[in-house]
């Protein structure tokens, strides 16, 4: 289960920006409500944002909602 639920992280759009307000690189993913995440870097907001989608399908699935598709 969860090579399949690394497989689809893989393909969502991931959109990196820095934030002047929280002092941070923050990591949204578009077609994941709710899902994003910051760090100090591009390359530490990305590698946390990966971590929050797969918690996010996990969420998603326990709870029975749908999980769009990338």
């Amino acid at each position: 289960m969860v090579c399949s639920v690394m497989k689809m992280t893989n393909r969502y759009e991931i959109i990196l920006y820095w934030s002047e307000i929280d002092d941070a690189v923050i990591a949204k993913v578009p077609e994941l409500p709710g899902c994003m995440a910051e760090g100090k870097t591009y390359q530490e907001a990305l590698s946390q944002v990966e971590v929050i989608i797969s918690e996010w399908i996990e969420t998603a699935q326990e709870l029975g909602r749908s999980i769009p598709q990338p």
